[in-house]
């Protein structure tokens, strides 16, 4: 994992503009803190900060290599998981490689095969690849998106970044708003729309995309998207070849040249991947595995059952680690932590994200990347078959809105007036919602019951699936901790879409056909343990003092967010007593303390980036 940036210019001269790229190359230093370069030249600059897993010597970037009669140069960030495959196909094509990275297999695939590179490929990956000799610029990212890729057209010239602080450090991007960013920031919050880069002028290319510019033309294609198709196999077969494409998943993301751990909560879905990856380290006679879990200073004391967390993950962390023989390092964070890690963690999304659930995940990484710099992390299980209370229930199924916005009602009394009417809210969030629904690949034939599922499951696997991968990346990498999801292997995901609900709930349980799959691989109890999400802190203390901070923002004329909020609405509401007081959201995405360390960092933002409205 890397961080990337670039400048292609066909109109002006880029040699004299060093100074430039290297103040956008620095803004991803902890994304890539052991190594950086940038290769200029008079059409293009390309930048890059190194993250070193695989190869130290051969891996270095921006890397360029020639074929036939061009040059090719490129910067990529992620990694590729089928590299042996890669390789022997490309050499057995008469490519002679030079390296062990899988930064020259992605440049060789492009030299062989062109716009159609990314189909032979299988990893998370953002990559820029710049033809001299034809003066184009090839970029694209994964199928799922794991990693990030923003950019912005200009007359006669492409910028891109892994992220926005990058792009904001080009004199001519400014951090501006128009109503839909407006819309984005404080109505969809973190669940952004694909393609949407907030600030004017901003975009995101697509997962599963392409682009390729030229002087005179740019073309944008689809090379991957989800295909709806009947499903042949039976309920035996279905389950074993879950577990082959997972397990398989698992093992192929365990390779590296540096330290790999895994994160591990003690249930199904970060169990099934340390199980999976303690049996391999085992056949391969390894030194133990090293799981890493978080949990807070005075949990044992404040947390309080409740439908959506039923228990505390401690003990079934304990549980767990004595199964695999694991080398466990668990994580306490002190909650007086969390509120000053608020302001870290927006500087690392670039944008309000999940407040706390931001900032504590913050804090774990920081601490795991003192004893490894990979880990793998159960992220999307969920979204992939089918674990959250609305696949479920019937009232949250048939609802006509994205299932987590069911918070947009709450937002709007606390917005002003005129924002309300600036940006509407409701009907924003319908048009979104429509939006994604248009593209739902649909199978004839399919009952009303399947169908309606199948359309949760692509607003899951589109739209609120990034916005935990968007979490995830920006939070470890912004310590140059480099996170691997093996749920979201393209394989894994193609298959488990097509599987009918039936077979997905087996036993009427949430992911109850990944359950079977793993049956043997843990115990029982964990098996079946329901769905914890990720813990927070149930310190009072943390609600007061987010509480206090808010106070203190909408008391100070000079703050940016006041004129976006209603003042009054949001004072009566802090000044309340809020023991016990939760908002009416099912699962944990935003909770009193929530909100108001969203605001916080809302102000925070718009302050430091000098946001304009």
């Amino acid at each position: 994992m890397c961080g990337m940036t670039g400048w292609i210019d066909w109109n002006q001269d880029l040699s004299r503009e060093r100074e430039v790229l290297e103040r956008m190359n620095g803004r991803l230093v902890s994304r890539g803190p052991d190594a950086e370069g940038i290769w200029l030249s008079q059409r293009a600059g390309l930048c890059h900060r190194r993250l070193i897993v695989i190869d130290p010597e051969g891996g270095s970037q921006p890397m360029v290599r020639r074929y036939g009669n061009r040059n090719l140069v490129i910067t990529y960030n992620g990694e590729l998981y089928n590299m042996k495959e890669l390789t022997e196909k490309l050499q057995s094509r008469g490519h002679v490689l030079y390296s062990r990275s899988d930064t020259e297999l992605i440049l060789a695939s492009y030299a062989e095969w062109g716009v159609d590179a990314p189909k032979h490929l299988n990893g998370i990956f953002a990559f820029a690849i710049w033809d001299e000799a034809e003066e184009s610029l090839f970029i694209a990212r994964d199928r799922i998106g794991v990693k990030p890729l923003f950019y912005v057209e200009q007359e006669g010239r492409i910028l891109f970044a892994s992220e926005l602080k990058a792009l904001l450090a080009h004199p001519d991007v400014s951090p501006r708003l128009d109503d839909d960013g407006l819309a984005e920031v404080l109505v969809m919050g973190p669940s952004r729309t694909p393609g949407h880069g907030v600030f004017k002028g901003v975009k995101e290319l697509w997962p599963g995309m392409w682009m390729k510019a030229k002087a005179d033309r740019i073309i944008r294609q689809r090379y991957w998207s989800l295909e709806s198709r009947p499903h042949e196999d039976g309920p035996d077969r279905t389950v074993e070849r879950v577990r082959e494409l997972f397990t398989d998943a698992v093992r192929r993301q365990l390779v590296s040249d540096v330290p790999v751990g895994t994160m591990l909560s003690g249930g199904l879905d970060s169990s099934a991947i340390s199980a999976c990856a303690a049996r391999h380290f085992q056949e391969q006679g390894k030194d133990p595995l090293d799981t890493f879990s978080v949990d807070y200073v005075g949990n044992d004391r404040y947390f309080k059952p409740n439908e959506f967390q039923p228990n505390a993950d401690a003990p079934w962390v304990k549980k767990m680690s004595k199964h695999l023989s694991s080398r466990h390092h668990n994580i306490l964070i002190d909650t007086e932590d969390l509120v000053p890690a608020l302001d870290t963690a927006l500087r690392a999304r670039d944008l309000p994200g999940m407040a706390d659930v931001d900032s504590s995940l913050y804090l774990f990484c920081r601490e795991i990347k003192k004893k490894a710099t990979v880990v793998l992390s159960g992220e999307c299980a969920d979204e992939v078959f089918g674990g959250y209370p609305w696949f479920h229930r019937a009232e949250m199924i048939q609802e006509g809105t994205f299932p987590w916005a069911r918070m947009t009602k709450e937002k709007i009394r606390f917005l002003s007036p005129e924002v309300v009417k600036k940006i509407r809210p409701l009907e924003y969030v319908e048009d979104r919602y429509n939006d994604a629904l248009h593209e739902v690949p649909r199978l004839p034939g399919e009952s009303a019951e399947e169908a309606r599922i199948r359309e949760i499951f692509y607003l899951n696997l589109t739209r609120w699936m990034p916005t935990l991968l968007d979490r995830k990346d920006r939070m470890s990498m912004a310590v140059g901790l480099e996170v691997r999801v093996p749920f979201c292997d393209h394989h894994l995901v193609e298959y488990v879409w097509n599987v009918p609900w039936s077979m997905k709930r087996a036993g009427g349980r949430e992911k109850g056909l990944f359950r079977q799959a793993m049956a043997g691989w843990l115990p029982d109890e964990v098996l079946w343990r329901k769905k914890s999400p990720y813990p927070k802190t149930h310190n009072p203390f943390y609600l007061e003092a987010v509480r206090r901070r808010v106070l203190h923002i909408i008391g100070d004329r000079t703050s940016p967010v006041v004129e976006l909020l209603d003042r009054s609405a949001l004072r009566c509401f802090a000044e309340k007593d809020l023991t016990g007081v939760h908002l009416p959201w099912f699962g944990q995405l935003m909770n009193v303390p929530q909100l108001f360390a969203f605001i916080i960092q809302l102000d925070l933002w718009m302050r430091e980036y000098d946001v304009k409205v």
